[in-house]
């Protein structure tokens, strides 16, 4: 039995550091406010939750399991909260999304440039 918990509090925190360090990767990959936001956000709140359910497998008494429920349930509450209000924000001042051209819209623009030459 203690090796399955071993095994399950492991592979909790591989998950979690792999999802926080992608959420860096796309920080810096990321074009706008956006993109990066909502990199920020899966790594604040699926890592960092992956990373405290693996430590609970690993707390040795009940105190400790329950201060990390704890952290985990205001991490759950506060991240996604915390994301929308800053997007929120962004779209109230006035910073709009880069939005990338289809294929379509470029053929489309292409048709229109060679109907006015």
């Amino acid at each position: 039995m203690d090796i399955i918990i071993n095994i399950s509090g492991a592979l909790c925190l591989f998950i979690g550091s792999f999802l926080c360090i992608s959420g860096a990767i796309g920080i810096l990959r990321f074009p706008d406010f956006y993109t990066r936001m909502h990199a920020v956000g899966v790594t604040d709140t699926l890592g960092a939750g992956m990373i405290l359910i693996g430590l609970m497998f690993y707390s040795p008494d009940f105190l400790t399991f329950s201060k990390l429920v704890m952290i985990l349930l205001l991490t759950l509450l506060i991240g996604p909260t915390t994301s929308h209000v800053l997007a929120k924000a962004a779209m109230k001042n006035g910073l709009m999304p880069e939005l990338a051209k289809t294929d379509h819209d470029k053929n489309k623009d292409k048709e229109i440039n060679s109907s006015n030459s």
